[in-house]
């Protein structure tokens, strides 16, 4: 004989499932302190610069440098 399920148990864990992901989404999203989200708000800021000093001028006025094959 066939197992009785009941379709409203179902259906609500179901939604269940789904709003533990979506607070688990909202976690990682809003879960940080105001501290650390300045924090990485620096860190990021700090990269960026770094890294836009270090960008050329003008690169293409720079030449390449050609490697002769070995078979050649």
């Amino acid at each position: 004989m066939a197992e009785l399920i009941n379709l409203r148990q179902i259906r609500k864990s179901k939604a269940k499932e789904i709003k533990a992901r979506k607070a688990e989404a909202n976690r990682a999203k809003f879960g940080q302190s105001k501290a650390a989200k300045s924090r990485s708000k620096l860190l990021l800021s700090r990269e960026k610069s770094q890294l836009d000093g270090h960008k050329l001028s003008n690169p293409a006025a720079y030449k390449t440098i050609e490697i002769p094959d070995e078979n050649s």
